[in-house]
């Protein structure tokens, strides 16, 4: 492999940010895209009143309702590295695509909202990031309004998630009484709403300012530096390999809507975020930096273009160099395919991608050819990368076109959206009516709206409640035992399976038909 290409990999930094909703995770990701140069002005999510949305919330539905549900990429190139960003679904109805898209990064960034410290999601999803060892930096934000204190929330980060912490800077004040960040790491204080050279005071060799300066006057100086000192005696010691190992995570305070703390974050993050990773696959570790190219997709998105109603594969750039045109094996089916339509993102802003290289998030046009969790490669015609996570679905709704007339309509719709990941698709097993489940309530929301927006589909769904979805080997379907409490249906690969009103419903079946093995996705 050539010197250059070794440099390119290194270069690449692919990163998820992950957070409860609400905390400000799309936010930070505006601004980071403004630091590097790829958007002239920060959007924010709630950005009805100006008619400004955020860059990474493309669907129609994101920006009607604030919030994200798909995962979106973002490239730019920042201090000699290429970052490519995923900002993920923060709803936990949405978790299966942002536990996919975990899959595809290298670090995480777990944005924590000041006042209200670690939430729900937020703790599932460090759960997955941990099993991984990926390195995980933590901005904890909203610090231009009240909240908790920075003591109380380092403790919370280490009892809760379990993670030692080493904060990076520290607040001097928060809320109206923000003063600025102290920074240990750079040796510098950040004034807050102070701009050019005068935005950063140099600090001494005994921790305080090397020059005189007005901020010394204010208590909160006085405690903060209090608090450094406690820090710096009992705190955690900073390790850049328990960094590495995901041990320890560096702690940044700011206020990403002030767009206070975030760019001296993104520059730290540069400097120790880890560059592509080797991958596990059936045949070992695959190195980054190995010649021959090889990737996997791990989300596929319709209509990015409502125009051309098309279809993007999401590739994670595992080894090598992609070039445009290229032919590849598809592992799962033996097929060769040449890649000649391929795309990079600014969310739905794209242009076409000529070379990349591991690390990277490249799209790919694709016309029917992939299934999530695909590898395709140059290389060996039998690899494949570890299985992406898939969840048994929980609420289900049966589903039908109300016009006849657009069943064509209809059915695109529904095999699209399901290929997508976010909700799987069912048939009953005689009539083979749809039944479609998801783990969430707003994942139906979202499918009845872009059936109706994007495939001119309208549709009626009933709900059929809570259900147990448990799969059963082919050799023991048994129509017989198919009751209003236990619905043999099957999934869209026709593997059939039991759909159990209940826990009793299915402790039942269990005891009646103790040889029937029963299994479930996750």
């Amino acid at each position: 492999m050539g010197h250059d290409l070794q440099k390119e990999v290194a270069s690449r930094k692919t990163f998820a940010i992950i957070s409860h909703p609400d905390a400000g995770k799309t936010t930070i990701t505006e601004q980071l895209l403004l630091f590097g140069g790829a958007i002239r002005s920060a959007g924010t999510v709630k950005g009805k009143k100006s008619g400004k949305f955020a860059t990474s919330d493309w669907m129609e539905i994101e920006k009607q309702r604030g919030i994200s549900v798909t995962s979106s990429v973002m490239q730019f190139d920042y201090d000699g590295s290429r970052i490519n960003i995923l900002d993920t679904p923060g709803h936990s109805d949405f978790s299966e695509d942002t536990y996919r898209t975990l899959m595809a990064v290298d670090s995480a960034v777990m944005v924590i909202d000041s006042a209200k410290g670690i939430e729900a999601q937020t703790l599932k999803l460090f759960k997955v990031c941990r099993m991984r060892g990926i390195p995980i930096f933590t901005f904890i934000n909203k610090m231009d309004r009240q909240g908790k204190a920075p003591l109380e929330l380092l403790a919370e980060l280490e009892e809760v998630l379990g993670i030692e912490s080493y904060p990076m800077n520290w607040p001097i004040g928060m809320g109206k009484e923000l003063g600025g960040l102290y920074d240990r790491y750079h040796r510098q204080v950040e004034q807050y709403r102070v701009e050019g050279d005068e935005r950063f005071l140099p600090l001494g060799e005994d921790g305080d300012l090397a020059e005189p300066h007005a901020i010394q006057n204010s208590s909160y100086y006085e405690q903060a530096l209090d608090e450094i000192m406690l820090l710096d005696e009992a705190g955690n010691d900073f390790s850049e390999e328990r960094i590495a190992s995901g041990e320890l995570t560096p702690v940044f305070f700011g206020s990403a809507l002030t767009n206070f703390g975030v760019e001296t974050f993104l520059k730290t993050y540069v400097n120790f975020a880890p560059a592509p990773q080797p991958r596990e696959s059936n045949e070992g570790e695959i190195d980054p930096y190995m010649n021959k190219f090889s990737g996997f997709i791990f989300k596929i998105q319709a209509n990015m273009n409502p125009a051309h109603r098309d279809r993007i594969a999401f590739v994670r750039i595992c080894s090598g160099e992609f070039e445009r045109g290229m032919a590849v094996n598809l592992t799962r089916t033996g097929k060769s395919i040449k890649l000649g339509n391929s795309t990079q993102f600014m969310a739905d802003d794209r242009e076409t991608v000529n070379s990349a290289v591991a690390g990277d998030i490249i799209g790919l046009y694709d016309t029917g050819n992939y299934q999530i969790g695909d590898t395709i490669t140059n290389g060996s015609k039998t690899l494949q990368y570890e299985k992406l996570p898939q969840f048994t679905p929980e609420l289900f709704m049966k589903v039908s076109a109300k016009n006849v007339m657009k069943q064509k309509h209809f059915h695109k719709g529904v095999e699209q959206l399901v290929q997508e990941g976010a909700i799987q698709l069912f048939k009953t097993w005689r009539m083979e009516d749809y039944i479609i489940g998801a783990v969430g309530q707003l994942q139906f929301e979202v499918f009845e709206h872009r059936m109706n927006n994007e495939y001119n589909s309208e549709i009626r769904m009933e709900p059929i409640g809570s259900k147990i979805a448990r799969w059963i080997k082919e050799e023991d379907v048994d129509e017989k035992l198919s009751t209003q409490r236990s619905m043999l249906v099957k999934d869209r690969f026709d593997k059939p399976l039991f759909l159990f009103e209940n826990e009793f419903a299915l402790n039942w079946f269990h005891d009646k038909n103790p040889d029937i093995e029963l299994t479930s996705l996750l």
